[in-house]
């Protein structure tokens, strides 16, 4: 049974967690965390998003964010296609 909608309102407080599909790694190493963090640094900054903590394992990751400008569902998507 699938999940409910997201509510998906700026300036809410979102605890969001990706996890790799099967469970599998999606960081492969510290570069590869690097990486994505300078990524999400970049796109925090360019929508006025604001992110409280994050914690990044081997197979997903955990932010809690707050999107005071843009949709949580489009600052996601950016961020996991780039």
């Amino acid at each position: 049974m699938p999940r409910t909608a997201r509510i998906d309102i700026p300036g809410l407080l979102q605890h969001v967690i990706v996890r790799g599909i099967e469970r599998r790694d999606i960081f492969i190493d510290n570069n590869d965390r690097r990486l994505f963090l300078e990524r999400l640094s970049k796109l925090l900054v360019e929508t006025g998003t604001e992110c409280l903590a994050w914690a990044l394992m081997s197979n997903h990751f955990h932010l809690l964010i707050c999107p005071r400008v843009t949709n949580l569902s489009v600052f996601m998507r950016r961020l996991l296609t780039g």
